[in-house]
């Protein structure tokens, strides 16, 4: 089979013994350094997509894709408006809401809430929850028991459990409107859930639709409508079409709004890690560049020799180019090879590794995800490779310039 001059040069030099053996060491510490590096960016970013993965999970078991608000917070006739909502094409369910800013006491303990109140024939079209129940149902939540479902970190904090009784006091303007006079009502706790998150299971506490709308004193009223899409990622761009075709007054937030601060810190972190990890295969591709240099110096007379036989310097520059990126292109494919298996079954890879060395990644009792999640994507599989090769040709381009550079007489001139 044919190959071009300046290849067959190349790979010979490439897998010829030298004198000296350490250029051969440095070689073999480039390439696995870029594979090292390749395999670890992989692996990260595959985890950091995992966990970004799961953290959108965990929100959207109690958050909906997106929320229309009623102007004011007040809807009373919303029976039409969730059916006209749940008609609307993109919208795989729909189901209305109320929320309220209230306190939760329990013997001598106040601890802050916010009251959702739920249609529990609906929610299942909106949310996850009962998924996430540990004891109790949503089906006694019924209009007028005034009973609760709370998070089981704020049972816990107001030292309370199923059956005991909790007193809600919710903020409301005096007639004269110069003091606050709290509303108060006393609820039945009747559920916990436990989906995972801090925010959800510290703070909010589930009741009956009606129950919520008599506790901020406007029964029959409801704050708007909560929305579950086809695709979650389609809510900002619906979420508007919905609160224009409703009307002006209607307000529309989605997930990502709601959640920004969360998902922009996840991008962060991915972001410097991918630097980061960058940077260790960038180090490693230019120990490419010591390699070819030390190569240069021992194969000086060669390139001498092959330049009077007419070899110009441009095809001189090619062969080491052809050396240079042999190694890193070795080196990215090992750590394709070893990355991309890691990624995929790094969740059982952890806990052999935590059982061989007796130690814990993710200890249960400080987080809240005790396993690894990983979510390998083909694209940023061929981002991590293109960066890496692109470093290791990189590399080669000066050591191949100053091969170029040789003089035949000057290099001989002792031979």
């Amino acid at each position: 089979m044919f190959r071009p001059l300046t290849i067959c040069i190349g790979l010979r030099y490439l897998r010829a013994r030298r004198a000296s053996r350490f250029v051969s060491f440095i070689s073999m510490v480039s390439l696995l350094g870029v594979a090292v590096g390749v395999a670890a960016l992989i692996v990260v970013l595959s985890v950091m997509n995992g966990f970004e993965q799961e953290l959108r999970s965990r929100l959207l078991n109690l958050t909906s894709h997106a929320v229309v608000a009623a102007p004011d917070g007040r809807l009373r006739d919303w029976p039409p408006v969730v059916e006209r909502v749940a008609a609307m094409p993109g919208v795989k369910g729909a189901a209305p809401f109320v929320e309220v800013q209230a306190m939760l006491a329990h013997d001598g303990v106040l601890k802050g809430t916010l009251l959702r109140g739920i249609d529990p024939a609906r929610e299942s079209a909106v949310s996850r929850i009962e998924q996430h129940l540990v004891t109790g149902s949503l089906d006694l939540l019924e209009a007028g028991s005034n009973r609760l479902v709370l998070g089981r970190l704020l049972a816990a904090r107001l030292r309370v459990g199923l059956g005991d009784t909790v007193t809600l006091l919710v903020p409301t303007g005096s007639e004269t409107g110069a003091r606050l006079v709290p509303r108060l009502r006393r609820f039945t706790v009747v559920g916990l859930f436990d989906v995972g998150m801090e925010e959800q299971d510290g703070l909010l506490a589930l009741t009956h639709l009606a129950d919520a709308a008599a506790a901020r004193g406007r029964p029959g009223e409801v704050s708007g409508v909560r929305i579950e899409l086809d695709d979650l990622f389609a809510a900002p761009r619906i979420a508007r079409l919905i609160a224009a075709d409703l009307g002006p007054d209607f307000e529309a937030r989605d997930w990502t709004q709601e959640n920004a601060s969360y998902f922009r810190a996840v991008r962060i972190e991915k972001t410097m890690m991918t630097l980061i990890l960058s940077l260790v295969v960038a180090v490693a591709a230019f120990n490419i560049v010591a390699t070819l240099v030390m190569v240069v110096t021992d194969k000086r007379a060669e390139i001498a020799i092959l330049r009077t036989m007419g070899l110009s310097p441009g095809r001189v520059m090619r062969i080491f180019l052809v050396q240079g990126t042999a190694i890193g292109a070795a080196g990215t494919l090992l750590g394709v090879l070893a990355g991309v298996p890691l990624a995929l079954h790094v969740g059982t890879v952890m806990p052999a590794l935590e059982s061989l060395f007796g130690f814990s990644v993710l200890p249960a009792e400080v987080y809240y995800i005790t396993r690894l999640p990983s979510d390998l994507r083909g694209a940023q599989v061929l981002l991590v490779t293109s960066i890496a090769l692109a470093l290791c040709v990189l590399s080669t381009i000066y050591p191949s310039w100053r091969a170029a550079r040789t003089e035949p007489a000057e290099a001989l001139r002792y031979e």
